[in-house]
């Protein structure tokens, strides 16, 4: 189960990561909205991570 989660938690790290990409290419992009995916992307990343270590 555990590596299903992991995997969910990945999946939604790369989905972020999309939103950011997107975000950033254009004209005038919205730094509040920037700062909230990424700091969620770190979120989701130290967890995967917390998980892996055991």
């Amino acid at each position: 189960m555990e590596k299903a989660y992991v995997e969910a938690l990945a999946s939604k790290h790369a989905a972020l990561q999309a939103q950011i990409d997107i975000e950033e290419q254009r004209p005038n992009p919205d730094d509040i909205l920037l700062h909230k995916l990424k700091k969620e992307k770190l979120r989701l990343k130290d967890e995967m991570l917390g998980l892996t270590v055991h």
